[in-house]
């Protein structure tokens, strides 16, 4: 029990303290009387000092102990006042941190499903979606290594790091951190633990970032550097005077810059999107408009290819929540793809289809073709979506390709023609920017049927709730 101050001005004493401050002054009195007896010239002056000691003994021993020596001399612990002001602070902190905070009570050893969740912050209870305790650990957290780890902290006294990821379209990567706590203090909890969970995943992308940069850099740049390196040595040597030849290896090294120069311009744009691709996009998007403000920007080199675009929008307003460069460059690497493999004079199809279920988004669209989901949104209730399917006439692809097409640098055996200007990135482009919208790929392709590619975005609700009432 903390101690308490007495309300009289003097706190009482133990027993065997009395006595021995009684027995004290008693000596002293005695003293005193007798020398007064003795020397009667100076009796008063000795009650006097008898006196003056007797209160004194009684002063020194008998005045509550300080607070400073309290701990030693009573055993008790020094009191502490229930200030609510610095409670409410502390509340408030722990609501405060960014971190998911939860404090685990552990039950029995043998009880899985005792342990529960006693105390969460407000970010845990966001993340995990619970309330502020009693929800069972084993339905919020299901990363084993993370369990274990709080059950050593629980039983064992063990603290630990764990690093995990998380499932479904977005990987995001966490680190978890587990401290025991000891007992409940007698509550019924058992043993308690701390766990703290940091989301990773933005420094963990940027680190890939960098490695696969430098991979991918070092790989897919090394041929342009030789062919110029060749050729410059060869400028420099015997073709030095051949004009010919001097105008022939000038024209091959610009054609090798500029396939440096969209070689880093793609790895760039790639490795900003993978950076940013589990923060969701916060704007709105036409995706009709979109698609026709593509149609103008390749109008060029589509006539000069002599390639017919069809644009099929439908009738309703295909709005989506996106990233307006980012789902223009979709449809625009989308309809690069297709232009490039069309033959000269053919015909490049665009349809924008709004309103369609998760079933009806990816459904076939090419009879007789190969069809295969390159990118699936975790399924929910309720929503709808708009989807663009951008589709060729030209050589189609077989269907073992099909799965490799976003991969970084892939190309179709049988496609790499040096007419056909391309970095190898502008599918995985495109795969890393529709994770990031929760949306879908499918691909329909077979050999002499062309390909067809559709995208497909979770619509604005709002907007398509006001034009339905309209």
């Amino acid at each position: 029990m903390p101690y308490e101050s007495s309300p009289s001005p003097v706190a009482p004493i133990s027993t065997s303290r009395f006595w021995t401050v009684g027995i004290s002054i008693a000596i002293a009195l005695v003293v005193m009387v007798g020398l007064a007896f003795i020397h009667p010239e100076i009796a008063n002056w000795l009650i006097g000092g008898a006196v003056v000691v007797a209160a004194s003994a009684w002063i020194l021993n008998v005045q509550p102990p300080s607070v400073a020596t309290l701990p030693e001399t009573s055993g008790a612990p020094i009191e502490r006042s229930a200030n609510p002001k610095t409670a409410e602070l502390l509340d408030r902190v722990f609501e405060a941190l960014d971190d998911p905070v939860l404090i685990i009570s552990g039950g029995e050893p043998d009880d899985i499903a005792g342990r529960r969740v006693v105390m969460a912050n407000k970010a845990a209870r966001d993340l995990l979606r619970i309330q502020s305790q009693g929800a069972l650990l084993v339905q919020v957290i299901r990363e084993p290594g993370v369990l274990e780890a709080v059950d050593e902290a629980l039983f064992g006294g063990v603290s630990r790091t764990t690093d995990y990821a998380t499932g479904g379209q977005r990987d995001r990567r966490w680190r978890a951190w587990t401290r025991p706590l000891g007992d409940g203090e007698g509550k019924g909890q058992g043993s308690l633990a701390l766990v703290i969970l940091r989301d990773e995943t933005d420094a963990r992308r940027t680190e890939m970032m960098r490695v696969d940069f430098l991979a991918n850099a070092s790989h897919e740049l090394r041929t342009p550097l030789a062919s110029l390196s060749g050729f410059i040595e060869t400028l420099k040597g015997h073709a030095r005077d051949d004009v010919a030849a001097r105008d022939r290896f000038l024209d091959i090294m610009s054609a090798q810059a500029d396939r440096m120069g969209r070689l880093v311009a793609d790895l760039l744009s790639l490795s900003r999107i993978e950076l940013n691709e589990h923060i969701p996009p916060s704007g709105r998007v036409d995706l009709d408009r979109a698609a026709s403000d593509v149609v103008d920007a390749v109008s060029v080199l589509t006539q000069e290819k002599q390639i017919n675009v069809v644009v099929d929008q439908g009738e309703a307003r295909a709005s989506i929540s996106g990233d307006r460069d980012e789902i223009l460059q979709v449809v625009q690497n989308l309809l690069d793809n297709a232009v490039k493999y069309s033959a000269k004079g053919g015909t490049v199809e665009i349809s924008v289809r709004s309103d369609l279920s998760f079933d009806e988004a990816w459904a076939s669209r090419m009879p007789g073709a190969t069809r295969l989901p390159l990118v699936t949104p975790d399924r929910a209730v309720g929503v709808l979506y708009a989807a663009v399917t951008v589709r060729d006439h030209g050589p189609g692809m077989a269907r073992e390709h099909l799965p490799r097409l976003t991969e970084r640098f892939y190309r179709v055996e049988g496609q790499k023609s040096g007419e056909r200007q391309g970095t190898g990135l502008g599918l995985a482009i495109v795969k890393h920017i529709i994770n990031r919208h929760q949306g879908g790929l499918v691909v329909e392709s077979a050999p002499g049927l062309g390909a067809a590619f559709t995208a497909w975005f979770p619509m604005v609700v709002e907007r398509r709730d006001v034009r339905t009432a309209a």
